[in-house]
């Protein structure tokens, strides 16, 4: 009886204990795309580095990415452990904070490369949009566990997610930044599909933005000029297809095992944003088609691995939730590769975990985080839940 009672104890101990980990698979893809991520930065980087700094130091691009990475992974260790009805219960404020600043930006916003998109709190400079991605994510999975069934409606449905996306596009809309209009567009689009919006009414949502887009891109000169770039860079080889033209050569010349790592030649100031929108292309020189694909398939691994969570999560809430974290990551990566590739226009949409950016590389950790707390109860039953 002894024996029984000490095996059936030691039994629901490794049960319990395997509940409470984190996914480790996801955890490892996570540290590995963030490892090579900052690897590419500084060899992407250095030359920029140098130049900047009077052939000082190689390094200033990376050290300020570590440490925006070090405050991630912090991030990340600590989201984590916070379980995921914390985020449903302050969703709408954080939804209302995220707007504030959205609109402060347009009244104190600090200027950079001609766009006003960032702001200056306690001497820390961060870009709202990524946190206001990251609130509709939140507020979208809220919502989906509030209509439940009703979502198949049109006043829940549509209505009530469009309402809540348009708080946020608004005011992007108002800071010209189209590409993050883009980005929540799509993340909207699934997770509405995901929360059970009829598919006509998407297929509808999709025609609107489209003539939205066109609209946007006749009365915003500099969207119109991407698109022409976009369609024949080199009929304007030295000032709109220049940027175009540099990243397809970049990519060319790295052939099949590319040039080696730090060997960009691209990097020397050639390739505009090399250690940013366009790092693609320098991994690309150096690393050649073979790395390329690896890394690819380091994200497609991550992605299919975050869905395969967010598939196990105990409650509607937290599938939701991770699913529209991991599609974040999914449609910036396609989104980024497209256009470094000239497959889409440029966006100025950066490679997660890769491209110079502090606030996007600790907040894309930091939902990482909350997608590692979901997986804590993969294994667990899935609750019954009503419409509340």
């Amino acid at each position: 009886m002894a024996a029984g009672n000490a095996l059936y104890a030691k039994e629901d101990r490794r049960r319990r204990l395997a509940e409470e980990s984190v996914d480790i698979p996801f955890l490892l893809l996570v540290l590995l795309l963030l490892a090579v991520g900052l690897s590419m930065l500084y060899s992407a980087s250095a030359a920029q580095s140098q130049y900047d700094t009077g052939y000082a130091i190689s390094t200033k691009y990376l050290q300020k990415q570590a440490v925006c990475a070090g405050v991630g992974l912090i991030c990340m260790y600590f989201f984590s452990r916070i379980p995921a009805q914390v985020w449903f219960k302050f969703s709408w404020v954080t939804y209302g904070v995220s707007i504030g600043l959205l609109l402060l930006v347009l009244v104190a916003g600090q200027s950079v490369n001609g766009a006003r998109r960032w702001i200056n709190i306690a001497g820390i400079q961060f870009q709202p949009s990524e946190i206001a991605k990251f609130t509709m994510i939140v507020l979208f999975a809220r919502l989906t566990r509030s209509f439940g069934a009703k979502a198949k409606t049109f006043r829940y449905g549509v209505l009530g997610f469009g309402c809540a996306l348009l708080g946020i596009l608004i005011p992007l809309a108002l800071e010209k930044h189209l590409s993050a209009i883009m980005l929540m567009g799509m993340v909207a689009v699934v997770m509405m599909f995901v929360a059970g919006t009829s598919p006509k009414w998407l297929l509808a949502g999709a025609g609107a933005a489209a003539a939205f887009v066109l609209i946007y891109i006749t009365f915003m000169g500099y969207a119109g000029d991407r698109v022409t770039a976009w369609l024949h860079p080199e009929q304007d080889p030295g000032d709109t297809g220049y940027q175009i033209l540099q990243s397809l050569y970049a990519i060319g010349s790295g052939g099949l095992f590319g040039l080696g790592f730090g060997k960009s030649r691209q990097k020397y100031l050639y390739l505009p944003f090399q250690y940013n929108d366009y790092i693609f292309a320098i991994i690309c020189e150096e690393l050649g088609l073979l790395g390329a694909v690896l890394i690819i398939v380091l994200f497609g691994l991550l992605i299919l691995r975050g869905y395969w969570i967010a598939l196990r999560a105990r409650d509607r809430f937290s599938t939701v939730l991770a699913a529209g974290l991991v599609t974040l990551i999914a449609v910036q990566t396609i989104l980024n590769l497209c256009v470094v590739t000239n497959l889409l226009p440029s966006t100025g949409i950066a490679l997660p975990f890769f491209s110079y950016g502090g606030t996007a590389l600790a907040v894309n950790l930091g939902e990482m985080g909350i997608v590692l707390s979901i997986s804590r109860h993969r294994n667990q039953t899935k609750t019954q839940e009503v419409p509340i």
